[in-house]
């Protein structure tokens, strides 16, 4: 992008969501808060007197529903938003919707807590806005409207080399910005047979539970939210719970993951790079590895550590990646082997794992 400041409206029925928003995204250099708005009709006058670069939209909201508001955007004058959720289990259905409906990224709103807590919530918050930013847009068909930086050493420190002797495959992928729609393109054409597979999509905790059983709806293949303990086998996908990382482990012939608290790597919780180098070390040649759209470069180290561990590593290509950051990352530190267009990945993973 160009040294212009990101400009940004905040959508939300909230004054203290508003003012919280504001201060975050106004502290960081190269973001400008041109607006609040409490209700839609309010925000469409914003932007008739100066169009944002990213909206950050609530979704429960008096006189028109976020959701309304988003479709009428992406319909009419398409342009990046982040949904601002308060952090609920029972409303992460309908705002899964919002990005069937085009939105970028979901985060859960600031809240008051701990000093940590409010740093990390604008380490998220800002990153997003940033992704947001830089987002390749899409006319979703209707058939589909359904900076503290610590590395993988904060949560598994480096080790030899995996053990080698088994037959089974394993599956590990990574995805960010764009990722949910891109994992339900690659997990819907599966078939029931497909090798185990592991993933984190950045996500804030309880939509993950929500996403995965709605790819389990769709797909052949089962899906869940991953817990520790859960065996990686044939025919089934593990999604890391949101806010907690997620490791592959192995006992004799038999893969499993465990789900740990732990800091923000790469700026996330869960972290790519944490499962790529759990994969590197306990699965070795024996695992296939995706990285997916998304912002920055999360799963770039970790995606070299399998290479030099001898798994076959796939990037998606920049044309089909809402945000081209992750797999460029990983193709520029030279983690990668094949560099695919979003529906040639589940081929060549399954010709891989055969």
């Amino acid at each position: 992008m160009s040294k212009q400041k990101i400009r940004v409206l905040i959508v939300d029925d909230s004054a203290l969501v508003r003012q919280t928003l504001s201060e975050i995204l106004s502290s960081v250099p190269g973001i400008e808060v041109i607006g609040t708005a409490g209700d839609p009709f309010i925000a469409a006058e914003r932007m008739r007197q100066q169009a944002p670069d990213v909206i950050t939209l609530d979704i429960e909201m008096p006189r028109m529903d976020g959701l309304t508001f988003l479709r009428k955007i992406m319909s009419q004058q398409p342009i990046p938003v982040v949904v601002c959720s308060s952090l609920a289990e029972d409303g992460a259905q309908t705002t899964l919707k919002a990005l069937e409906y085009g939105a970028v990224d979901i985060i859960t709103k600031p809240r008051v807590g701990s000093k940590q807590f409010l740093e990390e919530s604008r380490v998220m918050l800002c990153q997003a806005v940033k992704a947001a930013a830089a987002a390749r847009l899409r006319t979703l068909s209707p058939q589909h409207l359904v900076e503290p930086k610590l590395t993988a050493d904060a949560i598994l420190s480096r080790g030899t080399g995996a053990m080698l002797k088994t037959t089974e495959k394993v599956v590990v992928v990574g995805a960010s910005t764009g990722g949910t729609e891109a994992l339900r393109a690659l997990l819907e054409v599966l078939p029931p047979d497909s090798p185990g597979i592991v993933i984190v999509q950045h996500m804030p905790e309880m939509f993950t539970r929500a996403f995965a059983n709605r790819l389990d709806s769709l797909c052949q293949i089962s899906v869940k939210e991953a817990e520790s303990n859960d065996t990686v086998f044939r025919g089934r996908a593990l999604i890391a719970p949101g806010n907690h990382h997620m490791l592959l482990k192995r006992s004799g012939a038999r893969y499993y993951v465990e789900i740990k608290d732990g800091p923000l790597v790469s700026r996330h919780r869960p972290s790519v790079d944490v499962l790529f180098r759990s994969a590197a070390r306990y699965v070795g040649r024996n695992a296939v590895g995706v990285i997916m759209t998304g912002m920055g470069d999360d799963g770039a180290r970790g995606m070299l550590e399998m290479k030099q561990a001898g798994a076959v590593t796939i990037a998606q290509d920049e044309e089909t990646s809402v945000v081209f950051g992750m797999p460029n990352e990983a193709i520029k530190r030279d983690a990668v082997d094949e560099i695919l267009p979003l529906d040639a990945i589940a081929g060549s993973v399954l010709r891989h794992a055969q």
